[in-house]
């Protein structure tokens, strides 16, 4: 008599992944940007008490971290959390002998409880990405190089992880080797032309991002996440040319080199509230703030290992006022599952 007895349910590892822009994090008495006064050591205690308790709030197994000028403030602010991480990385911010934090803009980092696999800062574009920018000439590298990492998880699944914050909308104006602004930037012209610049940076980085996703997922079954703040919203030209998303809906086979919107893609049972927004400009709403999953993390596609249960923006904070010991960016979280491989019985 042949055997109808039900297959075994599916086992699931959950996976918790988060980004937060923690604005400017940088050691007491640091200066960071002309115009701008150090943190005094109160400030500083009071910014890595805040930031401790809202990556105490997350939780996260895979923390992407945006805007931070030394590595060892991005520690303290993990220790003020009370939690347990492996690994707590800001290449380009590190400090000690001989390095003094990043110089000029600041990092992308990671913080995770994985295994890290590799760590890698992606500074050049490749020649396709390479634009000419007004005034500027070729735009070649990233503003604040990505960070790519392959990750493992206790079942053994690899995964790949990349963060990234893309140039900002603000007006690109010339300057000298001093660092002297050379125009008029209260003329509204040179003000569109400093807006196109920003917008030609963003977009060649975005491109470049682009083809390392491409890279990393043509013919693969890599599950795949990429976070950060893009200064951008999810249907903007410069979010789609990274995740190409639209094209799915014309060609099927783009399922396996595109992203998806990990808040369009969570679970049907997933409370959706309707103020996901991440960051507030003049009075506005935007989501800047962004997760998104290749294929294998969509319920729907023949290729997934895995799905979205819920997607969560931690944004109260941004009606608590303009302080610099709080973040102007709130911070997207998203519960992730990957499938557990079966028992043998």
């Amino acid at each position: 008599m042949a055997n109808t007895s039900p297959p075994p349910p599916s086992r699931w590892a959950t996976l918790t992944v988060a980004s937060a822009n923690v604005l400017n994090l940088a050691q007491p008495g640091r200066h960071f940007y002309d115009g701008q006064d150090p943190y005094s050591q109160n400030e500083f205690e009071r910014k890595v008490e805040w930031l401790g308790e809202r990556f105490r709030v997350l939780n996260a197994d895979v923390l992407a971290v945006q805007e931070v000028w030394d590595e060892v403030a991005l520690r303290a602010a993990i220790a003020r959390s009370g939690l347990q991480y492996g690994t707590v990385a800001v290449p380009g911010a590190e400090n000690g002998p001989g390095q003094h934090g990043a110089q000029g803009t600041p990092r992308v980092g990671l913080v995770t409880r994985l295994k890290v696999e590799s760590l890698q800062s992606i500074a050049d574009f490749p020649a396709a990405a390479v634009v000419q920018v007004p005034g500027l000439g070729p735009h070649t590298r990233f503003e604040r190089p990505p960070l790519l990492a392959t990750l493992r998880m206790k079942h053994g699944q690899e995964i790949g992880v990349i963060t990234a914050h893309l140039k900002s909308k603000r007006p690109k104006f010339l300057q000298d080797a001093s660092g002297k602004t050379l125009e008029d930037t209260e003329d509204p012209t040179v003000q569109a032309l400093g807006s196109l610049r920003s917008l030609l940076m963003r977009a060649g980085e975005a491109l470049a991002l682009r083809l390392k996703v491409v890279e990393l997922l043509h013919r693969t079954r890599l599950p795949l996440i990429v976070m950060g703040d893009f200064n951008d919203g999810p249907h903007s030209v410069t979010t789609q040319l990274i995740a190409a998303t639209s094209q799915v809906a014309y060609d099927k086979g783009a399922r396996d080199n595109a992203l998806f919107s990990a808040w369009d893609v969570q679970g049907e049972a997933a409370l959706r509230r309707d103020v996901a927004y991440s960051h507030i400009h003049q009075g506005y709403p935007e989501v800047l703030d962004q997760v998104l999953v290749s294929e294998e993390f969509v319920a729907t596609s023949r290729a997934a290992i895995g799905d979205v249960r819920r997607v969560e923006v931690f944004n109260d904070h941004l009606h608590e006022g303009r302080d610099r010991s709080r973040s102007d960016h709130g911070f997207v979280r998203a519960l992730l599952r990957l499938k557990l491989p079966d028992v043998p019985v």
